[in-house]
């Protein structure tokens, strides 16, 4: 055996390493004096949550990076951020392809699992309208923001609280800058100013909607019968997801505000669990019906290729679909006139148990450790794994072990938790192909 082939790394290896130097020269980078306020810099405990927070487009933070980082700090956060949400890998290929260096095929796998495209042809210009589409939303995006914050902090600042807080909600980060007025206070004082809601939800909404059904609106505009199945189930979801948690808040959470509010935290708060992680009311007046249906929302997530987290839109639809089959006694599960493969099933019931489990088991761990409230800590966890960085204010009480935890919620989220089996099992088992079969009762 050569060594070459001893060392040989599949693409989802690289895409964990990947993701995983980042964090740590993330970490090494805020660990520097010049990132803090202070002189003494942060310690590598805080830096790492924080690096780790910001790669996986997370925002869960246990300083306020409004007012603990400097403006180098701040920076820093960004370009984590913006490396995170469009992922590493992309970042890669158009350098590459800027200077005219070969692509392989090798690239190329690792950028389709990297976005989740459907074919490794065209990959490289898929990843142009990634980056295009990316650039042009963050730049309308602090256009439109500008007004408000300009209006608010004077020409330079608003400017780079516009921008920053563009890319956050494009990736779905969550990280503001807002702290100077209350510490993590978020959104708050934005509650009722259309321009700034409107903007941020709008970001959300096309960050978290994936890049595959972007580029399907883009070619077939709006010509839905030749969407792919894919982006049929996201659209479908989508809407699904606007609709019902935006009448539970109205009625049930927010009823005591004035109309025009009434709607706009109706409205962000059915929007931010999609991994977006600002908020715009003070989640800790939330019932427990609120807490819970924020859980499910988060837990859900947005699509897959998009910088949202969460288990997805399309996994959650698939196994609607397929209960749906199994109800109506139906030998396949099918949708918009097209029959789902059983390896798709498959995967999105495998996702759905892990994350599931993971999201069970950290609760009561955490819960357990810290002598905190089971409710906040399944918040706490869900927000974690599916990369949202909505907080009940439990982050900054969390254990060194606890927020280890977190961190590693943080980091499954966002490379996936399939990438990681398949990182740790790099080789297909056929073993078992043919095995006999049996019928096990079940429901």
């Amino acid at each position: 055996m050569t060594v070459k082939s001893k060392f040989h790394l599949t693409a989802f290896q690289i895409i964990i390493i990947a993701f995983f130097s980042l964090i740590m020269t993330g970490a090494l980078l805020l660990m520097l004096p010049i990132s803090t306020r202070g002189a003494s810099g942060a310690s590598f405990a805080d830096a790492l949550f924080t690096s780790t927070s910001a790669v996986c487009v997370t925002g869960l933070v246990v300083r306020d990076t409004a007012v603990y980082w400097s403006v180098f700090g701040k920076c820093v956060i960004l370009l984590l951020i913006q490396i995170g949400g469009m992922g590493i890998i992309t970042v890669y290929i158009i350098t590459a392809a800027t200077f005219e260096k070969k692509i392989g095929l090798k690239q190329r796998a690792v950028m389709q699992e990297s976005v989740s495209a459907a074919h490794i042809g065209g990959i490289v210009n898929y990843t142009y309208f990634i980056v295009r589409t990316v650039l042009i939303a963050e730049g309308l995006g602090a256009l439109f923001l500008m007004p408000a914050f300009m209006g608010e902090f004077g020409f330079l600042k608003g400017l780079g609280y516009s921008v920053f807080h563009s890319v956050s909600a494009f990736c779905n980060a969550g990280f503001d800058l807002m702290g100077e007025k209350e510490q993590f206070s978020s959104m708050t004082s934005y509650s009722d100013v259309i321009s700034v809601n409107v903007t941020l939800m709008a970001l959300i909404l096309v960050g978290g909607i994936g890049f595959g059904t972007l580029d399907d609106i883009k070619r077939n505009k709006l010509t839905i019968k030749k969407y792919s199945l894919q982006s049929k189930l996201v659209l479908t979801t989508t809407a699904v997801l606007l609709i019902l948690p935006f009448i539970y808040f109205f009625f049930g959470e927010f009823a005591q505000f004035p109309l025009k509010q009434r709607i706009l935290l109706s409205a962000f708060q059915t929007v931010t669990p999609r991994t977006a992680g600002f908020n715009t009311a003070d989640l800790t007046k939330m019932s427990s019906a609120g807490v819970t249906v924020t859980i499910l929302l988060m837990l859900i997530g947005g699509s897959t290729g998009s910088t949202a987290g969460g288990m997805k839109m399309t996994t959650v639809a698939v196994l609607t679909v397929s209960a749906f089959s199994i109800f109506m006694r139906r030998k396949d599960a099918t949708a918009y006139n097209r029959r789902l493969a059983a390896e798709t099933i498959h995967s999105a019931a495998a996702v759905f148990y892990m994350y599931l489990m993971l999201f069970a088991v950290s609760s009561l761990i955490i819960s357990r450790l810290d002598g905190l409230p089971l409710l906040g800590c399944m918040f706490e966890s869900a927000s974690a794994i599916a990369t949202v960085g909505l907080t009940l204010g439990l982050t900054t009480k969390l254990s060194m072990i606890s927020r280890c935890i977190i961190m590693f919620l943080m980091f499954f989220g966002r490379v996936g938790g399939l990438t990681l089996i398949f990182a740790a099992v790099s080789k297909t088992n056929t073993a078992n192909a043919r095995l006999p079969l049996e019928n096990v009762g079940v429901g």
